[in-house]
């Protein structure tokens, strides 16, 4: 059987100060994972296997983990899932939380998938089983979630104050737009007024047209 290395007395929850609280030793293959809302701190060569809690009701989060021998020098860790218990700890009351090991591999895999842990008082020959119980409800942080998305936000995007905006542009039927005469070679200037004249906004033509009125 596998043996942890642990202390003889770990004690690893104290409650009440310890006049007023009972001991509860497990089984070296029953690891107390959790006490209500409280965890258990466990090392590799620590390993809790006594709490000392004070009279009342408690649910306990439970781990069977089990070492067998598979063949020559070989072995075979055997693990459940964490899961829970209830507990009622009477004052003047110690227990031990035990249960019945499988004598063979298969036997503890099969009661790995629903372990079954069982209480014995202190001075009691009875052993009874312990209710499985829910874990205790957590209340996470509130988070508000919008029903919509949320608009991505954009820079407004800057332009020199000399400049106004382009007129948007229909995508139905979008006008063509001169090429942009190349450097180098023969451009005549009516070429270029023919350019810069579609690259121009109304309000731009509209002070060419009285600049060139007014020259003449």
């Amino acid at each position: 059987m596998w043996k942890k290395l642990s202390s003889a007395a770990a004690l690893a929850l104290l409650l009440m100060p310890s006049a007023y609280a009972e001991t509860v030793s497990f089984a070296s293959e029953i690891i107390p994972l959790q006490v209500n809302d409280k965890t258990i701190s466990h090392s590799i060569f620590n390993t809790v296997d006594e709490l000392e809690l004070a009279p009342g009701s408690y649910r306990l989060k439970l781990k069977y983990s089990d070492l067998y021998e598979s063949g020559f020098d070989d072995h075979e860790v055997i693990e459940s899932e964490p899961f829970w218990v209830t507990l009622a700890v009477e004052a003047g009351q110690d227990y031990e939380v035990t249960f019945d090991r499988a004598a063979t591999v298969a036997g503890a895999k099969l009661f790995a998938q629903s372990p079954i842990v069982r209480l014995r008082a202190e001075g009691r020959q009875l052993e009874v089983p312990m209710p499985k119980a829910t874990a205790p409800s957590v209340v996470a942080p509130s988070t508000i979630a919008p029903s919509t998305a949320a608009p991505a936000l954009t820079a407004p995007t800057l332009m020199p104050a000399n400049i106004a905006p382009a007129p948007a542009v229909s995508t139905k039927s979008a006008p063509a737009v001169a090429p942009v005469p190349q450097a180098g070679g023969n451009v005549s200037a009516a070429a270029m007024l023919e350019f810069w004249w579609q690259q121009a906004t109304p309000a731009q033509r509209q002070a060419f047209l009285q600049k060139v009125q007014s020259q003449q």
